[in-house]
């Protein structure tokens, strides 16, 4: 049997790492899903949060794909995002200013410099403000909103010794949500300008360190329900602290920017 290696880049958005793959000359074989489930496992592959590709686009710089640890092929991903950007321009192809396809519509992203990238999301959509769900005997108010991929959020005193997975995986697959399910962002209020969070990723099926697209959708939903004011700064489980811009009018939402750290972990090859 014939082996291919494949290169790759391990790369870190905000805890968030991912396996990034400059698929254009169409390298990797068509199970990806496969793929994704092999090289993501943790201790005994590569592990990461996801593979995200860099494929050919005739209307951007690229077209950009993620497929989640269980296989799952995700809409976006605002870590990844950042992370292919950098990638993207890297490698040179893209300049500092480019523009990708993602599954949930064209992304923009501006490389600040080698650890900070800045990416204009695409429009949110899908707003619910006052939603209630039973879990087991407790009634839980929530919202939610689509930042590329759905998101359920839910304001809390403290977040230090919340269940966040536990919780986080009945709300993920309530029937409220079915049949795509919910990410799941457990949110708890600093002051103003900062807010903590802590994710429950679906695809991934367990919280993790941060999550680009949550930390969007947390910020939105703290200044419609709570009135705070864009830049909003969110603070994530891994310590990382993204700058989230919006603006809201009447409810509606426009210019929307995620912007945070990424870093380059290691390159290598693996083989198929």
């Amino acid at each position: 049997m014939l082996k291919k290696k494949i290169k790759f880049l391990k790369m870190s958005g905000g805890g968030n790492d991912f396996i990034i793959i400059d698929n254009r000359k169409d390298v990797l074989p068509k199970k990806k899903s496969f793929l994704s489930k092999q090289i993501c496992l943790r201790k005994i592959s590569v592990g990461a949060d996801g593979v995200v590709l860099v494929e050919k686009s005739r209307s951007a710089d690229f077209k950009m794909r993620i497929f989640n640890p269980d296989g799952s092929e995700a809409e976006m991903c605002g870590n990844g995002a950042r992370c292919v950007a950098l990638f993207s321009y890297k490698e040179k192809i893209a300049k500092k200013n480019m523009c990708f396809e993602t599954k949930a519509g064209k992304i923009y992203a501006q490389i600040i410099n080698d650890k900070k990238i800045k990416i204009k999301m695409s429009k949110p959509f899908g707003l619910e403000k006052n939603l209630k769900i039973k879990i087991g005997n407790k009634t839980l108010k929530c919202s939610f909103i689509n930042t590329g991929v759905p998101h359920t959020i839910i304001f809390t005193p403290r977040i230090e010794n919340l269940e966040v997975e536990n919780i986080g995986r009945q709300i993920r697959w309530h029937k409220m949500f079915a049949p795509e399910g919910t990410n799941v962002d457990f949110v708890s209020l600093k002051d103003k300008s900062n807010i903590y969070l802590r994710t429950y990723e679906r695809g991934v099926e367990a919280e993790t360190l941060s999550c680009g697209t949550g930390s969007v959708a947390s910020a939105i939903i703290a200044g419609l329900k709570k009135g705070l004011k864009s830049p909003l700064k969110v603070i994530t489980q891994s310590g990382e602290i993204y700058t989230i811009y919006f603006r809201i009018e009447k409810e509606e939402i426009k210019e929307v920017y995620l912007e945070g750290p990424v870093a380059v972990s290691y390159e290598g090859i693996f083989i198929i």
